[in-house]
């Protein structure tokens, strides 16, 4: 059920695409486990269809009391509607927007939060992780109103793997989440149709692509379909910067009482 991105001694990254199959009726949906020796991190960890196997997976690489954080890129239901379920399961913090921190508690029975919400800043954070020699580092990168109004990425300087949320996503029923695509060029209809209408405007895609182009980035992994390597990387960057969507696309027509 899960595919290893990124593997360095004791270093390693996973991807778990299927866990939220539900005979087609919920979006297909990617959650994220970095591993880094005993200890490590789960992204973005889905809604309670998700949860089981997600656990059971972390659980062949360490004890769930070991497990170092929860990271969510955003409050969405696929993003952490299973939030109650970790914080018994587990005792990691989670970490969000600070547009989002008295937001999530409502996903959880009520106390089960307390004192387990740390909320990002909107500038981001370089994130120090587990303790000891097995500290790892998550960079929390900005990524507002792409799509969520407090919106986070985070960046594996390991890996050199971009956890990108909702950004770079791609659906349809001819999509193989598990095959990284390597060329951009054909993948555009999987992408272009969700990124219209999800990503709130150009201007803050060129802000986006300024902001990461900089980076050593070998991968970009989105919260939802399939991965991004090699030069596709680059020329998704190239694309995303010239995409107009969201208010871009929207008018007066967009906007009347219905008849």
């Amino acid at each position: 059920m899960s595919i290893e991105l990124f593997r360095q001694d004791r270093h390693a990254c996973v991807m778990f695409a299927r866990l939220g199959d539900e005979g087609g009726d919920a979006v297909q949906s990617n959650q994220f486990l970095l591993v880094n020796g005993s200890t490590g991190a789960i992204l973005d960890p889905g809604g309670n269809i998700a949860y089981h196997e997600l656990y059971l997976g972390m659980s062949a690489f360490f004890p769930p009391h070991k497990l170092a954080a929860i990271l969510a890129s955003h409050a969405d239901p696929d993003i952490i509607a299973s939030l109650d379920r970790w914080m018994t399961a587990t005792e990691a913090p989670v970490y969000i927007s600070r547009v989002w921190e008295r937001f999530a508690p409502h996903f959880c029975k009520p106390g089960k939060t307390a004192g387990r919400i740390v909320g990002l800043p909107d500038a981001g954070e370089r994130l120090r992780l587990g303790t000891g020699d097995e500290r790892f580092e998550l960079w929390a990168l900005p990524a507002h109103f792409l799509h969520a109004e407090g919106n986070f990425q985070f960046y594996d300087p390991v890996s050199r793997i971009l956890f990108s949320g909702d950004l770079g996503a791609s659906m349809g029923v001819s999509l193989n989440p598990e095959q990284a695509v390597t060329s951009l060029a054909a993948h555009i209809p999987r992408m272009e149709g969700f990124h219209r209408r999800y990503m709130v405007s150009n201007k803050v895609l060129r802000l986006w692509a300024a902001m990461v182009r900089p980076l050593d980035i070998q991968m970009i992994a989105p919260q939802h379909g399939a991965p991004m390597v090699g030069a596709a990387v680059g020329e998704f960057i190239d694309w995303v910067e010239q995409l107009a969507c969201g208010i871009d696309l929207f008018g007066a027509g967009n906007y009347r009482v219905p008849g």
